[in-house]
């Protein structure tokens, strides 16, 4: 399954992206770019706008400033009919899957293209097999959508994502209501989606595991702004207060129940307990594509980019880095095992 023409995905890039509902400001002045072809997250606590930021990227909700580039067209300021025709670059799933309660998953499925190609249905099933296949749903194409799991539900929308050959991939929250071990079928599935696509990928969640294994690059959303954004291992070694406090799932930090603790409170939780010092986060390695799929051309491309600007990162994420290309050297020159070892 190829993307279309074999050509990876596209750069995404945002610049000084401000929105707000009424008076109340959702985030201010977001830039950050997606690199093409690279699986991207976007954390945050509950509430900080990270579906808008979606809905945003694809022209679905105007910012009040700021642009969004995608091969050459603004999804802000363009002609609705550029922002249009570039929408279809893109492939969404939504956080319930958003699929149609009265259509089989199989008709679910097959709604992009009938509305947006004039494909036979001959080509269509072909197309909406495949794609089923992928996500691993074969023999439930004949099911609607009230009588499957949750899990399923997912994995339906994500087929519908990827039936028009999407070059651009947005995941709300692909794991809200799973269960871990469903959660870590869907991580190794975004990973294996990227092999095989090499599609620009951005998911949202506040689900660590996934942050923690999935994405080559990593950004947070908090207090209305970009708190960080770029290579996994800058959030994941930051000291930043708000990026420790969720990355340990502590009550101790700036995010409170309501999505921020005033200074008093701050200043009483710190004189109450002295901090003690986080232990050193160990960055656990990037999920590999399954056996039997290409390797993801995203990470050659990554290496590249990401040494390039390492003198300009924060000291503990540059050793992150180097200890990370350096356990891949080593094992690219270890001896394979030989068949039969049981390995």
């Amino acid at each position: 399954m190829a993307s279309a023409g074999g050509d990876m995905g596209i750069e995404v890039v945002v610049e000084g992206l401000t929105k707000s509902f009424g008076k109340q400001s959702i985030w201010r002045d977001v830039s950050l770019t997606l690199p093409a072809g690279e699986v991207s997250v976007m954390l945050g606590p509950s509430g900080t706008g990270k579906t808008v930021f979606l809905k945003s990227l694809i022209g679905l909700l105007k910012p009040e400033k700021g642009r969004v580039l995608i091969n050459g067209v603004d999804m802000v300021n363009s002609p609705e009919r550029d922002i249009y025709e570039t929408r279809k670059l893109f492939g969404l799933m939504f956080q319930d899957g958003a699929l149609f309660g009265s259509m089989s998953l199989f008709d679910n499925i097959a709604f992009p293209l009938r509305e947006h190609t004039r494909k036979k249905e001959s080509e269509i099933r072909r197309i909406v097999m495949e794609r089923i296949e992928v996500v691993g749903l074969l023999g439930a194409e004949g099911k609607l959508p009230g009588e499957i799991s949750g899990g399923m539900r997912k994995r339906a929308g994500l087929a519908r994502a990827l039936v028009l050959d999407p070059q651009i991939i947005l995941c709300d929250e692909p794991d809200s209501g799973l269960d871990p071990v469903r959660t870590a079928y869907i991580s190794q599935l975004l990973i294996d989606l990227n092999a095989q696509l090499d599609a620009t990928m951005l998911i949202v969640t506040h689900n660590l595991d996934i942050a923690a294994t999935v994405p080559d690059n990593m950004g947070m959303l908090f207090l209305r702004q970009l708190v960080t954004f770029g290579p996994r291992e800058v959030l994941l070694t930051s000291d930043e207060p708000v990026v420790a406090q969720f990355l340990g799932g502590r009550r101790e930090g700036p995010i409170g129940m309501s999505e921020e603790k005033d200074a008093a409170t701050l200043a009483a939780e710190a004189d109450a307990a002295p901090a003690a010092p986080a232990a050193p986060r160990v960055i656990v390695p990037q999920l590999e594509p399954s056996p039997g799929l290409p390797p993801r051309r995203a990470v050659a491309r990554r290496r590249k980019r990401v040494m390039g600007m390492i003198d300009t990162l924060p000291p503990a994420a540059r050793s992150a880095i180097r200890d990370t290309y350096a356990r891949d050297s080593e094992a690219a020159t270890l001896p394979m095992p030989a068949a039969g070892s049981g390995a």
